[in-house]
C-alpha cells in the first residue's frame, strides 16, 4: 500500500497564523502537526509516502522531512496548486500509487487509541485480499456538521450523507481512507462540485453503490482530533501534553515507530535523537534507543 498525506489548503480558519506558515507545520504540543498523520501510515506499515501541499509550502516540508531515508521511509512530494478537493489527491498521486492500494490521511487529523496499529494492519491486509474501500467512523455529538456513514451490523457501509439535516447515524467519517486501486479511475471520472472541488464523498459513494465499502468504528477508547481552528489546535496540544506527561511516553514519535518496526537500528535512532538533544523530544528518542540496545552512555 502507498500512503498519501494531503497537507495543502490555505488554513483560513487559523488566520493570521497560517498566512505565514502551513497549518500542518504548526506545533501540536511537542511536534509538528504533520508528524501525527505520518505516524498513522507508519503504524499501518506503510513506508512509501507522498506529501501533497502548496507550491509555497512544499520547500518547508522538504526541509523538515527530507527523503525519509533516515527513518527507513521514502518521502516524495507533489504540488496541489489550489484547494480543489480531497479527491484531487488521487489525480496528483496517481503515479505514486501506481498499481497498488492507497491510503489517504488528512494532514490536520490526529488519531490515538490502544490497538490502533493492529486495526490498521488488519484492514490493510483485508483490503489487499479483497476489493473496495475502508473508512473509519467516529461517534460525535453533532453529526450534522460532518460526513456521516450508516453501516449494517457487519460493517458494510449503506449510505454516506454530507452534513445531513437528519443524520441516519452519529458516525462521522474521519480523515483516514483506505482504497483499492480502482480509486484512481473513480477520481478521474468525478464531476467537480458547485465549489469546483473533487469531493471525497463522491469517491466513497461510488464504493457504496458497488457494495464495496466498509466502515470501521473507532469508538470507546479512541481519540480523533481535528486541528482546524484555534480552539481545536489548543485542545489537541493539551490532550497530547496530558497523555504524554501522565504515561511517560510520546505518541507520533516517528523515530520510535521506525525503530519498533525494525526499519532503523537503535544506534541510528540514537543519532536522530542526539541531533535534537536540546529538546525533551530528542532526549526521549535517545532514551528509547538505549532501551532498545543502543550502545551509548547516559548523560
Amino acid at each position: 500500500m502507498k500512503g498519501i498525506v494531503l497537507a495543502g489548503g490555505s488554513g483560513t480558519r487559523l488566520h493570521p497564523v497560517t498566512r505565514a506558515v502551513s497549518k500542518q507545520l504548526l506545533p501540536v504540543y511537542d511536534k509538528p502537526m504533520i508528524y501525527y498523520p505520518i505516524s498513522v501510515l507508519m503504524l499501518a506499515g506503510i513506508r512509501e509516502i507522498l506529501i501533497i501541499s502548496t507550491p509555497v509550502d512544499l520547500p518547508a516540508f522538504r526541509r523538515l522531512l527530507g527523503d525519509g531515508g533516515e527513518l527507513g521511509l521514502s518521502f516524495s512530494y507533489a504540488e496541489q496548486a489550489a484547494p480543489n478537493g480531497l479527491a484531487e489527491a488521487f489525480l496528483i498521486g496517481a503515479e505514486h500509487v501506481g498499481d497498488d492500494t492507497a491510503a489517504l490521511v488528512l494532514g490536520d487529523n490526529i488519531f490515538h487509541g490502544q490497538g490502533f496499529a493492529s486495526i490498521l494492519q488488519q484492514q490493510l491486509r483485508r483490503l489487499e485480499a479483497e476489493k473496495g474501500c475502508v473508512l473509519f467512523g467516529y461517534p460525535v455529538r453533532d453529526p450534522g456538521r460532518y460526513g456521516v456513514g450508516e453501516a449494517d451490523e457487519t460493517g458494510r457501509l449503506l449510505s454516506i450523507e454530507e452534513k445531513p439535516a437528519k443524520p441516519r447515524s452519529n458516525r462521522a467519517i474521519t480523515g483516514l481512507y483506505f482504497y483499492d486501486n480502482d480509486v484512481l479511475d473513480i477520481a478521474r471520472t468525478l464531476t467537480p462540485s458547485a465549489r469546483g472541488e473533487l469531493e471525497i464523498t463522491d469517491v466513497n459513494r461510488a464504493y457504496v453503490e458497488r457494495g464495496d465499502a466498509r466502515l470501521i468504528d473507532l469508538g470507546r477508547g479512541f481519540a480523533w482530533l481535528d486541528t482546524g481552528t484555534h480552539e481545536s489546535l489548543i485542545e489537541a496540544s493539551q490532550y497530547v501534553q496530558v497523555l504524554e506527561h501522565r504515561q511517560g511516553v510520546r505518541f507520533a514519535c516517528l523515530e520510535e515507530i521506525a525503530l519498533a518496526k525494525g526499519w532503523i537500528t537503535a544506534d541510528q535512532a540514537f543519532v536522530l535523537g542526539e541531533r535534537q538533544a536540546s529538546s525533551g523530544y530528542g532526549d526521549y528518542v535517545m532514551d528509547v534507543a538505549r532501551r532498545m540496545g543502543a550502545d551509548r552512555p547516559s548523560s
